[in-house]
C-alpha cells in the first residue's frame, strides 16, 4: 500500500486536517506549504482520486461523443473545449461513435451511471429526432454541437451555415455576377438545409437567377466535387459557381481548368470551411472560415454553467457567423 495523508502529516509535522486543506488548494502558512511539498515529494505520495470523487459526487470528467474522431474539422472544435475543461480542472474522455457503431443517445448512460459529471455530443450530421426528443429529457449536464433540430430545449452551438452561404452569394453579387450555381453536399449532414436555405433566401431577395439545373449534389469530397462540377459543365449561362464545402470546390476547379476553362476570368468558384489547401491551390480560393474553436469554447463553457448551477443556462441555439476569406478564385463581371 502506498503512503496516505497521514503518512504527509506525520513527515510534515502538522495535522491531517491542514494536509487535506493544502490538497484541496486552501492556503496554509508558507513553512507549512513548505514542509508537505517536502513531505509530499519524499514519500512520492499520490492522494486517492476516487475517494476524493465520492466525497465530492464528482467525476471532475466530461465526456465528449464524437461521430467520427478522424474529421480534421473537430480539432479546432476539440482544442476549445479542452481549453475549457483546463481551467476548470477537468478531464475529457473521448467516444467515438463511429468506432462503436452506436448511436449517440446510447452514450446517455454514462451520465445517468455517473461516469462523467456532463457530456458533449459532437456531430455535423442530421440528427433524429427521437434521438433529440429524448435528449430534452436528461436531466444532467448535457451540450450538442451540430444540429439540433430547431428545438427549444436544448444547449446547442453550431455554425450559422445559413449566413455563411448568404455572404458568398452576396459577394458575388457583388462582383456583378447575377447567374450562380451551386454543388450541394450529401443528404445526411446537417447543415446541408441551412446552406441551400441562405442560398435560396438570398438570391431571391437579390433577384438573381436560379435555374434548379445550376444545382447538384456531392459527397463533399475532392472526387464528389470534380464529378458533380462535370455535370454543371454540361450546362450554360452561369458565371460562378458556390461549392458547399473546400473539398468540393477543390475538386470542381480541377474539373474546370481540365475543360480548358480559365478562373477566374472565365468562371468565378468559391468554397466553405477554409481548409489549409484553400490557400494553396491556383487560383487561391475564396471561402468563408467557420469558428471552430469559439465553438467549442461557448459548448463547453454551456456545459460547465450546468455543471456548476451558478447561472441560468439559455437552452436555445447558439449560431456563430463564419467570416468570408477573399483570395483571387472571383473576378468581376
Amino acid at each position: 500500500m502506498g503512503p496516505t495523508i497521514h503518512d504527509v502529516a506525520r513527515v510534515a509535522n502538522t495535522s491531517k486536517s491542514t494536509v487535506s486543506r493544502y490538497l484541496n488548494g486552501q492556503k496554509v502558512k508558507k513553512d507549512t506549504q513548505e514542509a508537505l511539498e517536502k513531505a509530499i515529494s519524499s514519500l512520492n505520495y499520490h492522494r486517492n482520486e476516487n475517494a476524493r470523487r465520492l466525497v465530492m459526487s464528482r467525476t471532475n470528467t466530461i465526456g465528449i461523443v464524437v461521430d467520427n474522431i478522424s474529421n480534421i474539422f473537430y480539432s479546432g472544435i476539440i482544442r476549445g473545449i479542452e481549453a475549457v475543461a483546463n481551467k476548470k480542472g477537468y478531464n475529457c474522455i473521448f467516444y467515438s461513435g463511429t468506432s462503436n457503431s452506436k448511436q449517440e443517445a446510447s452514450f446517455l448512460h454514462l451520465l445517468y451511471e455517473g461516469h462523467v459529471d456532463g457530456i458533449i455530443l459532437l456531430s455535423f450530421q442530421k440528427r433524429d429526432q427521437k434521438d433529440l426528443e429524448q435528449m430534452m429529457e436528461v436531466p444532467y449536464p448535457l451540450a450538442l454541437i451540430g444540429d439540433h433540430g430547431e428545438l427549444d430545449g436544448l444547449f446547442s452551438v453550431d455554425i450559422d451555415n445559413a449566413s455563411g452561404v448568404s455572404d458568398l452569394v452576396t459577394y458575388l453579387y457583388g462582383l456583378g455576377h447575377r447567374r450562380v450555381a451551386y454543388i450541394s453536399g450529401p443528404a445526411h449532414m446537417g447543415p446541408i438545409k441551412y446552406r441551400l436555405k441562405g442560398l435560396h433566401e438570398t438570391m431571391n431577395e437579390l433577384q438573381m437567377e436560379c435555374r434548379p439545373e445550376w444545382i447538384v449534389s456531392s459527397d463533399w469530397t475532392n472526387q464528389g466535387g470534380y464529378e458533380a462540377m462535370k455535370e454543371l459543365l454540361k450546362q450554360e449561362g452561369f458565371t460562378a459557381v458556390i461549392a458547399s464545402s473546400d473539398e468540393t470546390a477543390i475538386g470542381a476547379l480541377r474539373a474546370i481548368q481540365e475543360s480548358g476553362i480559365q478562373v477566374p476570368d472565365q468562371l468565378s468558384i468559391v468554397g466553405f470551411d477554409d481548409i489549409t489547401l484553400s490557400s494553396w491551390v491556383s487560383p487561391k480560393l475564396t471561402t468563408v472560415r467557420q469558428p471552430l474553436q469559439e465553438v467549442g469554447i461557448k459548448a463547453a463553457e454551456g456545459l460547465f454553467a450546468q455543471i456548476e448551477g451558478t447561472e441560468e443556462v439559455d437552452c436555445t441555439a447558439h449560431l456563430y457567423k463564419p467570416t468570408l476569406i477573399i483570395r483571387q478564385s472571383c473576378t468581376t463581371l
